[in-house]
């Protein structure tokens, strides 16, 4: 990492004045102007990627209601198979990709497009390594969760789940590098229309195989794996055909296999950032099968954790246009422009918690039909409703600040501030309450709601201070600095002033 006053940072800051100045077009312009500019750019960007993200989303909701019908069992099986999954093996796929929300984000800002290109695939080999030995692990989940004490019936069937959802373990790695190698580009439309296209052949694929072929939720796990390489093909194509992507992909480049630590650097702290967070739910669900009643603990609360990653997608998407934004706009030397767009974003947030949860709790009743006939199940479910609704409210908020961190390249505090939330406060808490005080699976559910409060108690004031200390921008050597880690150059300075413009590396 390059310290202040390095020569890669005192070049950055000759190419840009020596008085450090930033000029901004849109500094000039009306106040009003300028945020109603900035929420049009928001909703442009945030829109379509709230819906690819809900459209990708709903492929295993789709799986776990169709196998939901088949009895409690089956559904308890697929719940957890799904749970061990996005621990073991999706959750660190889609963080490492979000390295890119940083590398691609902040290259096409400076325009330096080829790079793009040279970072997706860099990112889709190594994560296509990753996938080797999580597919070993998948191999072995119902010997895993036996061994850690689950229900032996209730172990054997998510097994059985899970082997057959490892195809789609090699297809997740590949679409999330592509959605953002294209979203940082503002190419947006296209990430929502291919999982609009995988989302409703995945309603005829999973129908086919679950029923038409009689393979029940092997079916179902099955039917995953090939909504998930349809959408791949689809954006494939899409980037390989589309004059929007003409400058970002220039073909496959031997750059790719260069340096491969330098992803690994920041694509780590990316993955502990999202996982720490994802897997705090996850373990809720493994908790639940250690409840009396098991099958009824695990599927209730897998049904009330589908359904807040269902609505947390929306959230999501923002956080991903605000990264977005961004890195962009740091990329091109306009921190004010990347001020403006957080305080944009935070007050889209709390609107989204406050619709959403309204909308929860208006549906409470309702929503558990779509996963089971039963009606202990349908009852639990309602409880659930409201705790999920006050928790979104606060993960949005979280989720966003996350996306400016991942836009600025500060994954590691993300990483630091999710750690002590999740796993010092809200898991061991649950623990206590639930097993120790014997409460039960609703505060399981209500633990991590309050954990999303402890983590905004400590992620607002953690945000805050650096977007105070480089978001203001008033210290254009912090800016700066940020770019120079990265080696790209703001716009207008010389070529000479970037010590390597073709390779990403952090120090």
């Amino acid at each position: 990492m390059a310290a202040k006053g390095s020569p890669e940072e005192e070049a950055l800051l000759a190419g840009v004045g020596g008085d450090h100045q930033l000029v901004e077009s849109d500094e000039l312009a009306p106040a009003a102007a300028v945020v109603r500019e900035e929420v049009k750019k928001q909703l442009w960007l945030a829109g379509p990627l709230v819906a690819g993200a809900l459209l990708q989303n709903v492929i295993q909701m789709i799986s776990v209601m169709f196998v939901g019908h088949l009895g409690e069992l089956p559904l308890a099986g697929a719940s957890m198979a799904s749970s061990f999954a996005s621990v073991t093996g999706l959750s660190l796929l889609l963080g490492m990709a979000s390295a890119l929300d940083t590398l691609c984000g902040q290259a096409f800002g400076a325009r330096q497009y080829h790079l793009l290109g040279v970072y997706k695939q860099r990112a889709m080999l190594l994560l296509t390594a990753v996938s080797v030995p999580l597919a070993v692990v998948w191999f072995y989940t119902g010997d895993i969760l036996v061994a850690f004490g689950q229900d032996a019936d209730i172990a054997a069937e998510a097994g059985a789940y899970a082997r057959w959802m490892i195809p789609a373990l090699f297809a997740y790695g590949p679409l999330q590098c592509h959605v953002r190698f294209l979203q940082t580009q503002n190419v947006v439309l296209p990430v929502m229309a291919s999982a609009g296209a995988a989302a409703l052949c995945h309603l005829v694929v999973c129908w086919a195989l679950v029923y038409a072929a009689g393979m029940g939720s092997k079916g179902a796990a099955l039917s995953n794996a090939v909504s998930y390489w349809i959408n791949v093909a689809i954006l494939a194509v899409y980037v390989r055909v589309s004059s929007s992507c003409k400058k970002t992909w220039t073909g496959f480049s031997m750059e790719a296999f260069h340096d491969p630590l330098s992803f690994f650097r920041l694509a780590i702290p990316s993955a502990l950032m999202v996982c720490l967070e994802m897997w705090s739910f996850e373990l809720i669900v493994l908790l639940s099968g250690l409840l009396p009643n098991p099958k009824l603990e695990t599927s209730v609360l897998s049904i009330s954790l589908n359904t807040a990653a269902f609505v947390w997608m929306i959230p999501f998407g923002l956080g991903s246009a605000i990264s977005t934004r961004v890195s962009n706009e740091l990329g091109a030397g306009r921190p004010r422009s990347a001020h403006l767009a957080v305080r944009v974003v935070v007050f889209m947030a709390v609107l989204e918690g406050l619709v959403i949860g309204l909308v929860l709790v208006g549906v409470r009743y309702i929503w558990g039909h779509a996963y089971s006939d039963e009606e202990e199940v349908v009852t639990y479910v309602a409880k659930m409703m409201l705790v999920i609704a006050v928790s979104n409210f606060f993960d949005g908020i979280q989720c966003v600040l996350s996306g400016v961190a991942r836009g600025c390249g500060w994954q590691k505090i993300g990483a630091c501030v999710n750690l002590g939330a999740y796993y010092i406060v809200g898991i061991p808490s649950a623990y206590l309450i639930a097993f120790v005080l014997h409460v039960g699976g609703m505060v399981l559910t209500e633990e991590p709601s309050r954990s999303f409060v402890c983590l905004n108690f400590h992620q607002v004031p953690c945000c805050k201070l650096f977007l105070v200390d480089v978001m203001s921008f008033n210290n254009a050597e912090c800016l700066i600095g940020s770019m120079a880690r990265h080696h790209l150059r703001p716009l207008g300075a010389s070529p000479a002033t970037n010590g390597n413009n073709t390779m990403h590396k952090l120090g």
